[in-house]
């Protein structure tokens, strides 16, 4: 039986307010966190993924408070990620309510921290959150970058795929850098890449701006896509994706 592809609206808060911009910069207000979260729910979303995109940049933990607001008030699977640094930090978030913690900068840091809280709380848990730019410097024509896709790290990303699963990492969530926001399609090449190597479910993001978009990725390789500015401007609804990803011929749960 094939496994329904998830669709995944995301929640990039800053100063507890929902933001977006293109290519991480010029960041514009997009709503209060809570609201936007239950009207996807309400859409239909399969989860949500709450990136608090400044806490590892401002160096301070996630906002605990808007985390815990979201999932009173929604009943789906919730990530949360930014500012994750310890098995500690995912304790807390999982007592304020989420379900899956994403870590980014402070795997790439201390990678142990992978395998850390894989033993602790089940690999099901941990989501590792890429944010991937193209590069003549590695080996594979990706490089992984840090600190909200500012600074951009020594290591390929393709190759830090690889070992993230090796250490413990439950999901991928691949978000290109060069696509982010531009509302021109996912990076496909990217993301077929991860699929080939990676074991466990793929997420894809960065880049959808139509309908048209999703089913793509999904024939790349993704378990599931994710997207952002295109719910919350109302270009289309969660429902819309799902059925265009089933009218190319995938499951989802309608």
């Amino acid at each position: 039986m094939s496994v329904a592809v998830r669709v995944i609206p995301c929640l990039d808060v800053a100063a507890g307010r929902v933001v977006k911009g293109v290519n991480f910069l010029n960041l514009r207000d997009a709503g209060d966190p809570v609201e936007l979260a239950a009207r996807y729910a309400e859409q239909g979303a399969d989860e949500l993924t709450f990136l608090d995109v400044t806490a590892t940049v401002d160096d301070r933990s996630t906002t605990y408070d808007v985390v815990r607001r979201t999932a009173e008030q929604v009943f789906i699977p919730l990530t949360v990620g930014g500012g994750v640094r310890s098995d500690e930090d995912v304790a807390r978030l999982l007592g304020v309510g989420a379900d899956k913690v994403g870590v980014n900068s402070a795997a790439i840091a201390r990678p142990e921290l992978i395998g850390e809280i894989a033993e602790r709380f089940g690999s099901q848990v941990l989501v590792l959150s890429l944010d991937v730019k193209r590069s003549d410097r590695m080996p594979s024509g990706f490089v992984v970058t840090t600190h909200g896709g500012r600074r951009e790290s020594d290591l390929d990303a393709l190759e830090w795929c690889r070992e993230a699963v090796e250490r413990g990492a439950g999901e991928l969530l691949v978000n290109s850098m060069d696509a982010d926001g531009t509302l021109a399609g996912f990076d496909l090449e990217l993301t077929s890449r991860v699929r080939e190597l990676a074991s466990v479910p793929v997420i894809a993001s960065g880049g959808a701006g139509e309908l048209e978009h999703f089913a793509p990725a999904i024939a790349a390789g993704a378990d599931a896509v994710l997207a952002a500015s295109v719910f919350h401007d109302g270009t289309f609804t969660v429902g819309e994706v799902k059925q265009a990803i089933a009218d190319a011929g995938y499951e989802v749960r309608l």
